[in-house]
């Protein structure tokens, strides 16, 4: 009986909203089930993809006799940290060159969002994280969680499903002084909708005028445009002022290292003396936390990006699969418009990233799960990466029915 257990008064957690679309997709039967929740890229024949540079890269370490699986420091692997701090800020950083930056390598975005909330928790005089309406669903669990106090600020216009510039603006306006703000450095997570270089230019001066302490997140460095260096320029814009900021980044979708959990956290500092003890206090935030971080992923990565022939190579492979993406939009776009779909579909090519923020509401996406079955958030947001040439026609049907359906 299981009132036997002393854990018998515990209820039964929501199924997450991202993850639970995989597990319902799973349990369908139908031959032409369709998964767009997945944050996952996909080939054009929806398989999971191993980079090539990365299968070397492996092949490299297993072969080399040296390699122990002792434990690496609190921080990570040094290599795997300098060369990510590169690889955000841009070799000729001036930050990095005067020791202003310290990194530390953590269990991927998410570890790194939450080491850095912590440190935030315990080391900043203001509590309060704002973060983007709509973002990411884990965001405000990992900050609430981590000690943070959440608000949101508007950056979705559902309307032009495109940037609501003026009210990011007012709302950024309006917070406290000092307070963090979080960014998304590129293919906003779940609209892919991001602001121009003006627009950012702009809202670098708000920022900074409010003694704001930006806060970036960079799932996508490489995946949104294809270019390493064009994805980062906001980033850059922010660390080129001599500003302070946070830096959170991922090697789960730019390299396809996803169950590997490989990422890491950067602090811009004013000097290096302040960078120093920013370095000792995420130790302390890290070491009761998981000790220190795993040593396969980050091993991969710095081999990929210490060696000129590899990294190229990974370029290459990057670019690929950003084009994908875009094609697939382009697809999209072109089947919607020629099937006369009602609406304005423009927003699908100008978006960027893997995400697609469709505009379809809870009742349209659940008429499409049920008919078509394809499986997406309710939100609307499908992953671009999940389509391919072939089921492109079977999702346009179901946008066309759902659309003219429930208009």
């Amino acid at each position: 009986m299981d009132s036997d257990s002393v854990f018998a008064n515990v209820v039964r957690g929501p199924e997450d909203p991202i993850l639970g679309v995989t597990v319902a997709y799973n349990k369908d039967t139908n031959p032409n089930k369709l998964n767009l929740g997945v944050g996952a890229y996909r080939t054009e024949e929806g398989k999971p993809l191993v980079l090539n540079v990365v299968k070397k890269a492996e092949q490299m370490l297993v072969n080399d006799p040296s390699r122990v699986k002792e434990y690496i420091p609190i921080v990570g692997l040094a290599d795997f940290n300098k060369l990510s701090a590169k690889l955000i800020f841009g070799a000729d950083s001036p930050a990095i060159q005067e020791k202003r930056v310290t990194t530390v390598q953590c269990l991927s975005g998410t570890g790194s969002l939450r080491v850095g909330g912590e440190f935030l928790a315990r080391h900043y005089h203001q509590l309060t994280i704002y973060i983007p309406q709509p973002t990411w669903g884990n965001h405000p669990k990992i900050f609430t969680l981590a000690g943070l106090s959440v608000k949101t600020y508007r950056y979705y216009d559902p309307a032009t499903r495109g940037l609501d510039f003026q009210g990011l603006l007012e709302d950024l306006g309006a917070a406290p002084q000092g307070s963090v703000v979080l960014l998304h450095a590129c293919a906003h997570n779940p609209t892919g909708v991001d602001p121009t270089i003006e627009q950012w230019e702009q809202i670098r001066q708000l920022i900074r005028s409010k003694a704001f302490l930006p806060f970036f997140d960079s799932a996508y460095q490489g995946f949104a445009s294809g270019s390493l260096d064009a994805d980062a320029q906001s980033v850059r814009m922010f660390v080129a002022d001599g500003g302070e900021c946070l830096m959170a980044q991922s090697y789960a979708k730019n390299m396809g290292l996803y169950g590997e959990r490989v990422g890491a956290l950067s602090i811009v500092c004013k000097t290096a003396d302040v960078a120093s003890r920013v370095e000792s206090q995420l130790k302390l935030v890290i070491r009761p936390m998981y000790s220190s971080p795993p040593i396969h992923g980050a091993s991969i990565v710095a081999a990929v990006l210490k060696d000129s022939d590899m990294f190229n190579e990974w370029t290459v492979e990057l670019k690929a699969m950003a084009d994908r993406i875009i094609s697939m939009r382009q697809k999209l776009f072109d089947a919607l418009t020629a099937k006369g779909t009602p609406g304005d579909w423009s927003h699908i090519i100008k978006q960027i990233g893997m995400f697609t923020f469709t505009g379809l509401n809870a009742e349209q996406v659940a008429f499409m799960t049920k008919e078509y079955h394809i499986y997406m958030t309710s939100d609307g947001r499908i992953s671009m990466a999940g389509l391919s040439s072939k089921t492109v026609p079977h999702l346009t049907e179901a946008i066309h029915a759902a659309v003219t359906r429930f208009g």
